[in-house]
């Protein structure tokens, strides 16, 4: 089977207009934050940041990493004394995981995700066939974190190779471990870093063809690979990363995805969809559901080929918040959820024959 038309296969497994989430959430109570997530129709692991810095996604992602120091925002920060003193041994650790095929070293540890061991417990116990989980991805890593001297972990190039490689370890530890719970991985990276992507950067389009090979691995394994960026980026180039999913705050990017016309048509060709941050998550935002819903569904309509008809491109799409909830309030959270629940059922309420398969 063809890349494309392994995509399409693997696409079609999704819920219509399935509903998801980014990751984070404010509960302070796991169970309470377990709860919330598995009551969509494809369940996320929780991160938790409003209990411990370690979860939020930057040190979360780089768990396990020698010198890594974490302030009570979650901005990370690498000693370079301490990387040198534990870099042999550390880059032994990946190395040998991935030689020998046994990554579970690398899956969240419970000071880095709380919810990790009872999410994966929930998955098998219920007999979830899809679920989510998310990590910060290696552009974001390399180009936020800082060295003690000031300079980004990208300039250190034995650190940030190592970096791409913990990536890799911890992306196919969090995928193996959820096939092996008998659900079919949604993997997205979190990438709000490529708002800096300058496409005539050398060093910049190399390390968006990593994150092409890191996608590349992670569909190997049986994942649908996403990737969610919060931000305007180029567009067209992230289109044709070979990615299943691509997940863009509406409001925000909506309209220059689609204004990227041929790569996001050969995107929806190839058999890639859109999870869409349909409910915007400033508190500040005034919106009604209904205006949302007709908004996408507009967009949508204006842009697609006679050869991709509309009922076929909304029934893959997946619908999210516009972004992680961990800063919101619990009030808000709910509120949020309750939106997206609404302009789920209207989208769903426009298919063709009334409400879509469940």
């Amino acid at each position: 089977m063809g890349t494309a038309a392994r995509r399409r296969a693997a696409v079609e497994l999704l819920p219509p207009l399935g509903m998801t989430a980014i990751g984070s959430l404010p509960h302070s109570q796991r169970e309470l934050a377990l709860q919330c997530s598995l009551q969509v129709d494809v369940p996320w692991l929780p991160q938790l940041p409003n209990t411990s810095r370690n979860e939020y996604m930057v040190p979360a992602a780089l768990d396990g990493l020698p010198g890594l120091q974490v302030d009570g925002e979650g901005m990370c920060t690498v000693d370079l004394a301490g990387w040198e003193a534990g870099r042999e041994a550390f880059t032994a650790k990946l190395e040998e995981g991935m030689r020998g095929g046994d990554l579970s070293a690398f899956e969240p540890s419970p000071e880095s995700c709380r919810a990790w061991n009872p999410f994966l417990y929930e998955v098998q116990a219920r007999g979830l066939k899809l679920a989510k989980a998310q990590l910060a991805g290696p552009v974001t890593l390399r180009w936020v974190t800082k060295l003690s001297d000031g300079r980004t972990l990208a300039e250190e190039p034995a650190l940030d190779r190592a970096v791409f490689r913990l990536s890799l370890a911890r992306g196919l530890a969090l995928t193996r471990a959820l096939r092996r719970a008998g659900a079919l991985p949604l993997f997205f990276l979190d990438e709000p870093g490529l708002y800096a992507f300058d496409g005539r950067n050398p060093a910049h389009v190399v390390v968006l063809q990593e994150l092409r090979v890191l996608a590349s691995a992670l569909q190997h394994e049986g994942a649908l690979v996403g990737l969610h960026c919060c931000s305007n980026t180029d567009w067209g180039r992230l289109l044709r990363l070979g990615l299943d999913i691509l997940a863009v705050d509406v409001r925000l990017s909506l309209d220059a995805v689609v204004d990227e016309r041929e790569a996001f048509l050969e995107f929806l060709s190839g058999g890639g969809t859109l999870a869409l941050g349909v409910i915007p998550t400033d508190a500040r935002a005034g919106y009604r559901a209904e205006e949302l819903a007709d908004a996408v569904e507009a967009t949508f309509r204006a842009v697609l080929a006679p050869s991709l008809p509309l009922e076929s491109v909304l029934r893959r799409l997946l619908l999210t918040p516009a972004c992680g909830l961990g800063l919101r309030s619990v009030q808000d959270t709910e509120r949020i959820l309750g939106d997206l629940r609404e302009v789920q059922a209207r989208l769903r309420a426009g298919l063709s024959g009334g409400e879509a398969r469940p």
